[in-house]
């Protein structure tokens, strides 16, 4: 039998969705990661990968429908933002899963301190 959703929980399931397909690409998650550092301009961040400035527009953009980026225009410039809240639903849901690593810390420690 498949796990059924809550229904409400179904809005925040499709937010998840949303913000995990984002993330799902590594040159996105690259993005997220230089972002989290400062603001950049799209051109500057462009620069920092081998593809073109248009696969870069084309990666934000995805980034943008998740609200994960915001930008601006500045003069000429169109300045690019993290929008670290947004990652919130994904660090709520990630969180209950945390005693499974402090567990499997904990017995390696325990074993390690046996050898």
């Amino acid at each position: 039998m498949p796990y059924a959703v809550p229904t409400h929980n179904l809005l925040v399931m499709s937010q998840l969705d949303g913000l995990f397909g984002a993330l799902a690409d590594p040159t996105r998650r690259a993005i997220v990661g230089r972002l989290a550092e400062r603001h950049l301009g799209v051109l500057e961040l462009a620069g920092d990968f081998p593809i073109s400035q248009p696969a870069v527009s084309k990666h934000l953009r995805v980034l943008e429908d998740a609200g994960l980026v915001s930008r601006r225009q500045v003069g000429r410039q169109r300045l690019c933002k993290l929008e670290p809240h947004r990652l919130q639903p994904v660090a709520a849901w990630v969180s209950p899963y945390e005693r499974f690593w402090t567990g499997s810390f904990a017995r390696l420690d325990a074993y390690l301190e046996e050898q």
